[in-house]
């Protein structure tokens, strides 16, 4: 049986007894708490180590399933050989809040109007509060013959957007001797959206490197009509695709892959009759991301499953005590940490305010920030607002390819995330724009 460290209530809502209990399919156990966030990842671990230090302890609950914690964003670098998966992973124990109880499991389903949230296990937390942070996953599975490809070490199918084949993305690209090497963008919200293309800059850097470019040929294939969704940076993006010679196909979609005939199937956003196959020696696929499967359902999520709240407060829209953060919310931003840095300040002072008896009128303004290396040693510092308004921290334009920006979303931004961001102390750069850049770009 699997021993966890746990506090349980047994007279009203506080967590009063703590010890150690063991779990069984026999043995369900009953939690309360004031705050319960659902998912340990970036918004999950900086919500509860920000209110770990306001409640008191134990009064939080992190329900996560994982041991690990991954800074995923420097998963691009992993991919191009710069770093490697190891050095981008913690101990979950060591990043949580040592004030707040982790119940290792993950939700299966929440019952809002009772308050409570049903384990896989099958325990049951009651709770007064709860903050939503449960990501996306990988639908592998809605794409026939990838799970096969992924798992196949001479198949040259990989994706950086997990551990466990990101490493396969650099082994592909360091082995390329050269023919079709073929990238996607999926028809579904992603995490991190400008990766996809991050990452196919990276391979055309390393196979110049190598010598090998111009026996290449380099296709992106995206379901969306532009490159980038803010015009600023489009407009540059597209100066490096035409520089780099990438063909895009636009509005494309991956619907299945051939792993013994080594052929890619798309087709064309909106007409599922309009297909087209490229054949391929090198295959990075972003797979389709959904929510988690207990999050489908109407009482708290709209019909593609991401839960609805209100886009400035993050309060859902029809449970006033739960709010939401990060990639599983329908918030119109790009789902990056960075975005998820400036949602929990906005969240932690409207979830304070209404644990007070008060309520919270912060406003999120859609903030997110996406560095889009192009090159080793070169990047692009997207950052923006709500409809697309950039809103840029330093003081030069940040569409421009620069050494700086790399070297930030190397080691600094890293650092930031370890060392700040997920013990509750950063909230993004606004601090540092209003001083070195007041009137923005």
């Amino acid at each position: 049986m699997n021993k966890v460290l746990c506090k349980f209530g047994l007279e009203s809502s506080k967590l009063v007894v703590s010890r150690y209990l063991s779990v069984s399919a026999s043995n369900k156990t009953k939690y309360t708490c004031k705050l319960l966030v659902v998912g340990g990842g970036s918004g999950g671990c900086t919500v509860a180590a920000k209110f770990s230090r306001r409640l008191k302890k134990g009064s939080v609950i992190v329900l996560e399933p994982s041991s690990d914690h991954y800074y995923q964003p420097l998963f691009t670098l992993v991919g191009a050989g710069v770093t490697s998966v190891a050095a981008t992973r913690r101990d979950a124990a060591s990043v949580l809040p040592s004030n707040a109880v982790w119940i290792q499991d993950s939700a299966k389903s929440i019952k809002p109007s009772q308050n409570v949230v049903i384990t896989s296990r099958g325990d049951e937390i009651s709770y007064e509060y709860a903050v939503i942070a449960a990501g996306l996953k990988n639908d592998y599975d809605k794409i026939p013959g990838l799970p096969r490809a992924l798992k196949d070490s001479t198949s040259g199918v990989s994706t950086i957007y997990a551990p466990e084949y990101a490493e396969k993305t650099w082994s592909d690209i360091r082995s390329f001797e050269g023919g079709e090497a073929v990238f996607t963008f999926p028809d579904t919200p992603i995490k991190c959206p400008g990766a996809p293309q991050k990452i196919a800059y990276m391979a055309d850097a390393y196979f110049n490197k190598k010598n090998v470019r111009s026996k290449s040929t380099i296709t992106y294939n995206t379901c969306l009509p532009t490159i980038f969704g803010v015009k600023k940076y489009a407009d540059e993006l597209m100066k490096v695709v035409e520089r780099k010679k990438i063909k895009v196909n636009y509005r494309s979609v991956l619907k299945s892959i051939d792993v013994d005939r080594k052929e890619a199937v798309f087709t064309k956003s909106g007409d599922q009759n309009e297909q087209f196959t490229l054949s391929y020696k090198l295959l990075h696929v972003t797979p389709p991301m959904s929510t988690p499967a207990f999050l489908h359902s109407p009482e708290v999520s709209d019909a593609c499953g991401f839960l609805t709240v209100d886009k400035f407060t993050l309060r859902h829209d029809r449970h006033t005590n739960i709010y939401g953060i990060g990639d599983c919310t329908n918030t119109a931003n790009s789902k990056t940490a960075a975005a998820i840095a400036k949602q929990c300040y906005v969240l932690e002072r409207n979830l304070w305010a209404d644990m007070s008896g008060g309520h919270g009128a912060q406003r999120y303004d859609g903030y997110g920030a996406c560095p889009i290396v192009t090159s080793y040693g070169t990047c692009i510092l997207a950052e923006f607002l709500y409809d697309g308004v950039p809103h840029e921290t330093m003081p030069y334009n940040q569409a421009k390819e620069s050494k700086i920006a790399y070297y930030m979303k190397r080691h600094l931004f890293p650092f930031i995330y370890w060392n700040m961001m997920l013990k509750g102390w950063y909230h993004g750069p606004e601090i540092v724009r209003k001083i070195i850049n007041p009137f923005g770009n």
